[in-house]
């Protein structure tokens, strides 16, 4: 849409653009570390290489195993975050029915608890341990749970589900900020900003639209503490609403013996809330029905995009 890889060139980055610090450890020669390239918008997915802003390197020596271990951090955009499903076994009931197993959101999202190092592979092939901390997280939050994996015979699903809640999930416990969080102001120090103040304060926030067709400094002054006390303290706390669920469904033992390609057996599902009225709906195709908020959590769920609460007048 116009825009180039630099934050907020365009409406996308806007919306969905986030930043992360990646902390990548390698076990090779110093001449040899990374393969540093273009950089790739799905945090924490496997193929994406280091490429941001600031650069750090370390040394590391294991005197012990005579290895050399090479660290490196950099700060990078995403658009979206790649989240790594646990492989499970599957049961069978009584009735020979399949169990799907079952795991919560935030076990999955250990993986950007900016602690926990993960195995992944660069785009040259080479095994790294890989930590992931959240700086900022955009007013969209798009997260990507990775069902699909491709090996030398087949592609195969994981069809574990992942469960959620749909209103009210709390992420500030994985954002790390520099300067630490920043503080609401005050009612006195509210009232004694300038017009040009009022506006850069609405504009940080993502709410230039409050100040439209204002005219009077006092209505301003209203609105903007409206703001400040209803939805800002939203807004800092780093907690989401869903507004979308796409879902994928194929009978679990599809892709298992590598007779099948699930992509190929299975379809694709929509979850959307209608704001005004709060109800589910469920589309397929041009196939819409209610749906529950409660089933949503419980299905094959691959892409879930989440508003941050407060960005929209409720």
């Amino acid at each position: 849409l116009g825009g180039t890889r630099k934050p907020g060139s365009s409406i996308i980055h806007k919306i969905f653009q986030g930043r992360l610090q990646m902390t990548t450890r390698q076990k090779t020669n110093k001449q040899d570390f990374g393969h540093v390239g273009e950089e790739d918008d799905r945090g924490g997915s496997d193929e994406e290489d280091a490429g941001g802003a600031s650069e750090k390197n370390s040394g590391i020596d294991n005197s012990e195993r005579q290895i050399d271990v090479e660290e490196k951090t950099l700060d990078t955009n995403f658009l979206q975050l790649t989240l790594d499903i646990p492989e499970k076994p599957l049961f069978r009931d009584a009735e020979g029915g399949l169990v799907i197993p079952q795991e919560p959101l935030v076990s999955v999202l250990k993986k950007f608890d900016g602690i926990s190092f993960t195995d992944a592979v660069d785009k040259s092939g080479v095994a790294q341990k890989r930590k992931y901390s959240l700086m900022r997280l955009p007013n969209y939050l798009i997260l990507h749970l990775a069902r699909f994996k491709t090996n030398s015979y087949s592609k195969e699903k994981n069809p574990t589900i992942v469960t959620f809640p749909v209103k009210n999930l709390d992420l500030s416990q994985y954002v790390y900020k520099q300067n630490g969080r920043e503080k609401l102001p005050t009612e006195a120090e509210v009232r004694s900003m300038s017009v040009k103040d009022l506006k850069s304060l609405l504009l940080k926030h993502g709410r230039s639209d409050i100040a439209k067709n204002m005219v009077e400094k006092t209505e301003l002054v209203e609105a903007t503490l409206n703001f400040v006390t209803k939805s800002l303290p939203d807004l800092l706390a780093d907690k989401y609403n869903l507004v979308a669920n796409i879902t994928h469904n194929s009978p679990a033992e599809v892709g298992r013996e590598g007779q099948h390609d699930p992509l190929q057996e299975g379809s694709y599902k929509c979850h959307v809330q209608h704001r005004e009225s709060g109800q589910w709906y469920e589309m397929q195709d041009l196939h819409v029905e209610e749906t529950m908020p409660q089933l949503i959590g419980l299905s094959e769920s691959y892409l879930l995009i989440f508003e941050r609460k407060g960005t929209m007048d409720e």
